[in-house]
């Protein structure tokens, strides 16, 4: 009986051991195959480190997808090219919202935008500026134009004309670290394609809009008014566009007494941006 149960502590410990050898090889197997799909991945994406999804760096966000705590679109820069590349690689096909891009709602730039004061030797960073009296344009909503947004995008997708920040459309990827850059909080994002919008962020009475900027919002109603697809509310004197709704027709355009509704040519040469019906080249 001594030399049975010998025997089957035996089988069970030699059973053991081949086991774990199996589970080791199993699980450097599961890590091989986890790092060759990280890498694969990680070729899918842009390689800016710009942290827009969420993770530390590109690298990090491919070991998350390979690891599947991450989806196939984790990466907002990349946008649909690199979201189908990778979800090839995982045999998936991933769901894929709006392109988005972001737009800089104001147009108080150059001689539009009165002055309270003149800012010169100050730091070129738009949240020192502000902390002088909230910029030195007389509107406390108007962009501060010291390019804080340009620093941050990893892009090189923005840049400052007339004192006002400008995106180029065909430079952004939509990842949105220019909207937390701004102190002011006027930079959206917007659907890439739509090519109107209310270039104005303030709130002010029509008086007070008119006084700080010659291009600020008045809260009219013109644009609400002759939009048929209802797409247009104004809310606190300052209208606003329902993308969800509108269809680009261009009828608010055409009625803005203070042409303060932009139009873009989105789809037009490199470095070309349409705006109220003049080109101007970025440089």
């Amino acid at each position: 009986m001594m030399i049975g149960m010998i025997t089957a502590v035996g089988i069970c410990a030699a059973a053991g051991f081949f086991a774990a050898i199996l589970f080791g090889k199993a699980e450097k197997d599961t890590s091989v195959r986890r790092e060759v799909l990280r890498e694969k991945i990680l070729d899918c994406l842009p390689g800016e480190n710009c942290g827009a999804c969420g993770f530390g760096d590109c690298p990090a966000a491919a070991l998350a997808v390979a690891e599947g705590r991450a989806a196939a679109d984790v990466c907002p820069a990349g946008g649909t090219a690199a979201a189908q590349a990778i979800g090839v690689i995982l045999g998936v096909d991933p769901t894929h919202g709006v392109r988005m891009r972001a737009q800089v709602m104001c147009s108080g730039g150059g001689v539009s935008s009165r002055k309270k004061y003149i800012y010169e030797d100050g730091a070129k960073d738009c949240a020192a500026a502000m902390r002088l009296g909230g910029g030195d344009k007389s509107c406390r909503f108007a962009c501060i134009g010291l390019g804080s947004c340009a620093a941050s995008c990893p892009f090189d997708a923005i840049e400052i004309i007339g004192d006002v920040a400008v995106v180029q459309y065909q430079k952004c990827t939509g990842c949105g670290i220019c909207v937390d850059s701004c102190p002011k909080h006027i930079i959206q994002m917007i659907p890439y394609d739509c090519y109107h919008w209310v270039g104005c962020s303030s709130h002010e009475d029509a008086q007070h809009s008119q006084y700080n900027c010659g291009a600020g919002c008045t809260g009219c109603g013109a644009c609400a008014q002759v939009c048929p697809q209802g797409a247009i509310r104004v809310r606190g004197r300052l209208a606003s566009i329902d993308y969800s709704l509108c269809a680009g027709c261009g009828k608010c355009y055409e009625v803005c007494p203070t042409g303060v509704i932009w139009k873009s040519d989105i789809e037009g040469a490199d470095g070309l941006i349409l705006q109220r019906g003049k080109i101007h080249a970025m440089q």
